[in-house]
């Protein structure tokens, strides 16, 4: 089922939520890389969808790789793009990329997964985590100045914002996710993709 809150009070709302349902204070000092708990509680396991920046623009930012290369944001409309913000501390973030990279092998070519590190010491902790997890179908960008997160109110990871091929925001999710489940299906469906 897909939480829907008025527009008036989503923000406060999905924050404060978020914070309760296994998400990340990026405002927090991060813990040492490896440190970060994962959440064995499938209650805890359930974000909150956001609803209130239907209709914004995806923000003009850029993002870089390990090796450098920069791309815009705008780059990649021309299809749906899933946005998603997460850091190499962050426990809840950490269990959802294996089911973001799963997503992305599956919607190739209808949807572009995007997993963008907020970690502030970009590649070098970002490029030893995606050796080590192996993805398939995800790219190590990177945002360590936070640029992104700033952009979409900061305080939260892991935060994922779905847009429409014309970069237009239909929905966010607040706190970790379940990339793989039948709910994810219905709401990407529901969204056009």
């Amino acid at each position: 089922m897909i939480k829907r809150t008025p527009s008036f009070a989503a923000p406060a709302l999905a924050m404060a939520a978020a914070l309760s349902l296994g998400a990340c204070d990026s405002q927090s000092e991060a813990p040492q890389q490896g440190e970060a708990e994962q959440s064995a509680d499938p209650a805890a396991q359930a974000g909150i969808m956001d609803e209130s920046h239907a209709g914004e623009a995806l923000p003009d930012f850029a993002i870089t790789l390990p090796d450098g290369t920069e791309k815009k944001l705008a780059e990649f409309t021309g299809q749906p793009l899933l946005i998603n913000l997460w850091a190499t501390w962050c426990g809840p973030c950490k269990l959802e990329m294996p089911m973001l990279d799963q997503l992305a092998g599956e919607r190739e070519g209808s949807l572009k997964v995007l997993t963008v590190s907020q970690d502030m010491q970009g590649a070098e902790v970002v490029t030893p985590f995606f050796a080590e997890q192996g993805f398939s179908h995800l790219e190590p960008w990177i945002d360590s100045e936070n640029d992104l997160g700033f952009a979409y109110g900061g305080g939260v990871l892991p935060l994922t914002i779905y847009y429409d091929a014309e970069g237009k925001e239909v929905w966010r999710m607040i706190g970790e996710h379940d990339w793989t489940s039948a709910e994810t299906a219905e709401m990407l469906a529901k969204a056009g993709t």
